[in-house]
């Protein structure tokens, strides 16, 4: 109970300090010697005192003592131990809190021959029967012991020597050199001891039935006046020995190995006994753990099921990958008799751990749809397990910072000591990634990286957790469509799934730019996304020609920005007025446009022909084909009744080799033939007119085009224009502003510089009065302009084509 509980286990004083309440605390250990004097633990230290510290099922920590350590306190069958523990929240260890523990066990009755194999020492004691050392003795002059021992040389104050025996020498040292070198000595009473660390140099390594042994044989002289006594104090502890099969851990012991039955001849078991953690189990309870213990003539077996009762799992990290080992901390003590030593007591301390094997982490996705809450469960975790910190749209924060980007997290501890994280996060937050499914439903999806770290081993892995929750809760956008006279109208209300959306018409990406070029508006506030396209565009489909009208259609379609999958589709149908093809002009000219209807796709419109299949069209798109001619042509038939002209044509198609159109467009003019117009007619002496001068304002542009066609004009975006010498250069003057009918743009002066002054010099005159220069070796030509869609008011435009030049300073090009 408490902080710390203690036990005592034979020769050994176990103090166990709670995980719960030393978690997250930075720990240093030290004894306490019997005149007060407090000696601070480190590794080498604990290994030549004999101690050990370690950590036990989970985060545990375990201090052993052996009753023959350093500082204990020997008094008839006692030995007392006190330990200072200092516990601090930095690793600098300001502000520790102390835990003085004192500690009393029996121990005994010694056998003549003790070994101990501890996790980070190997320790003999043997019985000491050697005469008492006289108090007053003092060695009063130097005594040649090589006559008697070589390895027995003179000593300083200090008699005791220690040899260690190794296959190509030997190495005596005294005893302040050997616990200088890292060995333990010490003597009671009626014992004699010899510790050794694992990572001593004297230490060979032996081979016995195939398992290895860390091994040392040695014998510690001790010096009389008149006599020298030896004790040997060979040592030997198993390093490997232990097999996995079948979900069993095999740990076998061979027994009398040759170091430490060296000089004997006969052996007897004696005792065979063994446990875990310290503690020695009986054959009722090995059997009841399914634990086998065997005793053969040769060796010492034991099987253990993995997972079994006594051991425990812990968390592993192996290429970052999350797993478990299972550990158990066994111990075997094995007695025996032999001709030499009499009784030896063997006892081995041994933690087994099984290979890594990974596990699967289950995730759990428990999202509140009501409340919007996603709610992922991460585990089950073992209790050495902490999550440290999450990685939210590729940036890491600690814990206590995940809040702050809507992340809570809680732990869940369960009755068996393991535990699992959740993980909690708004449906809205902006780390939450948003995609529509289908119909109604929106997918949800949390990305999230958590990082973890095992205690105390401090191994880190990461946990990647995507998780999707479908929702009802997508709003898909509307439409409203209507049509004028010349144009359709969308009007779609934009949801909550379609703001990266695009808007496509007949598999052409709708832009702003696109848009412009093609005299289309558009316009996007956010909210609503606005469309009108003119009746005559290349976009609209022509279902149908009837009396009452044609029938078209616009199509649009919402496609995801990233996928371009079709997400919504948008339509609107009207029937336009068949005047909307057709022009009949005063003075007999007819402008009548053709289209191509959708149920005869190979149609080509440049083929149209009018009867006289001379009559082709003057403008020609994808869709469209417009013809311009007199109605005295083009094989123009007419009617006469009693008050209207009538005249009737068609716009044909043949297909090659064909006589037979399979499009036909008839159409018809009619003009009055008597009409009664009434006037009032008052005369006046009006003055004569004339002109007078006065101010106004005219709109005029000035447009490069790339082809004589006058379809495509340079953009801003490709100035300057690269030509090469007598290219052509097409040129468009055009009154922009006012619309009236009544007037005509013509040209008077029109000159070339070469910089944008228009006052520099040099100059080139390209049109003078209006006409061409005749002084040019390449006359400018005049265009004619005709009606078209694009052009309502013919009269306002100019057009003439100029061969490419460049001026020249005498012999040389200027630059320019």
């Amino acid at each position: 109970t408490g902080p710390m509980s203690l036990e005592c286990l034979g020769n050994l004083l176990r103090i166990t300090l709670s995980a719960e309440y030393f978690e997250d605390k930075y720990l240093s250990f030290s004894v306490v010697d019997q005149s007060g004097i407090a000696w601070e633990l480190d590794e080498a230290m604990a290994s030549q005192c004999g101690y050990t510290v370690t950590y036990s099922n989970w985060s545990n920590i375990e201090f052993r003592a052996s009753a023959l350590s350093c500082h204990s306190r020997l008094e008839k069958d006692l030995f007392t131990v006190t330990i200072a523990i200092k516990a601090s929240h930095t690793p600098d260890m300001k502000n520790a809190a102390t835990h003085l523990k004192s500690a009393s066990c029996h121990y005994g009755p010694w056998s003549p021959r003790e070994l101990v194999c501890e996790s980070n020492y190997m320790e003999v004691s043997v019985r000491r029967e050697v005469p008492q050392t006289v108090k007053e003795f003092i060695q009063d002059e130097p005594e040649d012991w090589t006559l008697v021992f070589p390895e027995a040389k003179p000593g300083e104050p200090s008699i005791w020597q220690v040899v260690f025996h190794q296959p190509e020498e030997k190495k005596a040292l005294l005893v302040s050199n050997a616990w200088s070198a890292g060995y333990g000595l010490n003597t009671t009473d009626t014992r004699v001891l010899l510790r050794i660390p694992y990572t001593a140099g004297q230490i060979q390594l032996v081979k016995d039935q195939g398992v290895t042994f860390y091994a040392v044989r040695s014998s510690i002289f001790y010096k009389q006046r008149w006599m020298i006594l030896m004790v040997d104090t060979a040592v030997a502890c198993p390093v490997d020995g232990v097999d996995y099969a079948n979900k069993t851990i095999i740990w076998t012991v061979p027994k009398y190995i040759q170091p430490l039955s060296a000089g004997a001849t006969s052996f007897k078991d004696v005792l065979v006994e063994a446990g875990v953690d310290l503690h020695k189990l009986s054959a009722k309870e090995m059997a009841s753990r399914k634990y086998v213990l065997s005793n053969d003539l040769n060796a010492i077996t034991m099987k253990i099921p993995i997972g079994a009762q006594g051991g425990y799992y812990k968390t592993s990290v192996s290429n970052g990958q999350h797993g478990t080992k299972y550990t158990i901390n066994l111990f075997l003590e094995h007695q025996w008799e032999d001709n030499k030593w009499g009784l030896t007591k063997h006892t081995i301390i041994k933690e087994i751990e099984t290979p890594f094997e990974q596990a699967e982490l289950a995730i759990t996705n428990n999202s509140n749809l009501s409340a919007r809450i996603m709610n992922v469960t991460v585990g089950t975790f073992l209790p050495d397990v902490e999550l440290v910190n999450l990685t939210i749209e590729g940036a890491t924060v600690a814990v206590p910072e995940a809040v702050q980007h809507g992340y809570l997290t809680y732990k869940i501890r369960y009755a068996n000591g393991s535990k699992a994280y959740i993980i909690q996060v708004p449906f809205d937050a902006p780390s939450v990634k948003k995609e529509y499914m289908r119909a109604d439903m929106r997918a949800y999806t949390l990305n999230v990286t958590l990082a973890f770290i095992t205690r105390p081993t401090s191994e880190t892995f990461v946990v990647p957790v995507t998780t999707v929750s479908a929702v009802k809760d997508a709003v898909l956008p509307k439409a409203r469509g209507f049509c004028d006279g010349r144009n359709f109208h969308l009007i779609i209300i934009r949801g909550n799934v379609d703001q990266n959306w695009l808007p496509f018409i007949s598999d052409w990406h709708l832009t702003p730019e696109a848009a412009q070029k093609y005299n289309y508006s558009l316009k996007d506030n956010g909210t609503h996304l606005a469309i009108s396209v003119p009746f005559l565009s290349s976009h609209v489909h022509y279902e149908d020609f009837h009396i009452s009208g044609i029938k078209a259609s616009l199509h649009l379609t919402l496609k995801d920005g990233i996928t371009l999958a079709n997400r919504r589709d948008f339509s609107v149908s009207c029937r336009f007025s068949p005047s909307e093809l057709i022009q009949c002009l005063p003075n007999g000219t007819v402008v009548v446009t053709a289209v191509k209807l959708v149920g005869v796709a190979d149609l080509d419109t440049s083929l149209l022909v009018l009867r006289d299949r001379q009559c082709k069209p003057s403008l020609v798109t994808e869709k469209t084909a417009t013809f311009k001619f007199s109605v005295n042509t083009c094989g123009t038939s007419r009617k006469f009744n009693s008050s209207t002209m009538t005249y009737e044509n068609d716009v044909l198609y043949f297909r090659p080799g064909n006589n037979t159109p399979v499009y036909q467009l008839k159409f018809a003019c009619s003009y009055a033939i008597k009409q009664t117009v009434d006037v009032r007619y008052e005369s006046k002496k009006n003055p004569p007119p004339s002109i007078k001068p006065g101010f106004g304002t005219l709109a005029l542009s000035l447009k490069l085009y790339k082809e004589k066609s006058y379809s495509d004009p340079y953009q801003e975006s490709e100035y300057p224009v690269v030509k090469y010498l007598r290219e052509a250069l097409y040129f468009e003057v055009e009154l922009l502003q006012p619309k009236d009918a009544r007037l005509e743009l013509n040209l008077d002066d029109c000159w070339a510089t070469n910089s944008q002054s228009l006052d520099s010099l040099p100059q080139w005159p390209i049109l003078i009065n209006g006409c061409e220069n005749n002084e040019d070796s390449h006359r400018t030509v005049f265009h004619e302009v005709n009606y078209s869609l694009r052009v309502k008011l013919p009269q306002h435009l100019k057009r003439f084509e100029v061969r490419m030049f460049t001026f020249v300073q005498g012999t040389t090009l200027s630059q320019e």
